[in-house]
């Protein structure tokens, strides 16, 4: 379903993206991957080949342009983008300040 397909997973390091990464490159999809700063996870997905991180702050206009670029130059085109990259602030609603409430919806854009 996803061969020969190029994706562009945010937040593909670790966690839910990490597993959606895997899954699409299983089913044979060309996946690049964002990673904000741990480089050493991003580098145990990637392959160098189809599966390749981009340490990007996704939250930029510049360097998703970049990004989006750098994908396109290697892969040709995108066909797939999972917006996966975010940020959680683990408190009560009541116990937030308005700038945790601010960082944690500007990261899900």
């Amino acid at each position: 379903m996803f061969s020969n397909k190029v994706a562009i997973v945010t937040g593909g390091s670790r966690g839910i993206g990490r597993a959606i990464v895997q899954a699409l490159a299983r089913e044979n999809a060309r996946v690049a991957f964002t990673y904000a700063q741990n480089k050493a996870l991003a580098d145990e997905i990637s392959n160098g080949d189809t599966v390749l991180g981009f340490q990007a702050d996704v939250t930029s206009l510049e360097q998703a342009k970049d990004l989006v670029k750098q994908v396109k130059e290697k892969f040709g085109r995108i066909d797939i983008l999972v917006n996966n990259a975010g940020i959680t602030r683990d408190k009560l609603l009541a116990l937030m300040t308005e700038k945790d409430w601010d960082d944690v919806l500007d990261c899900s854009i």
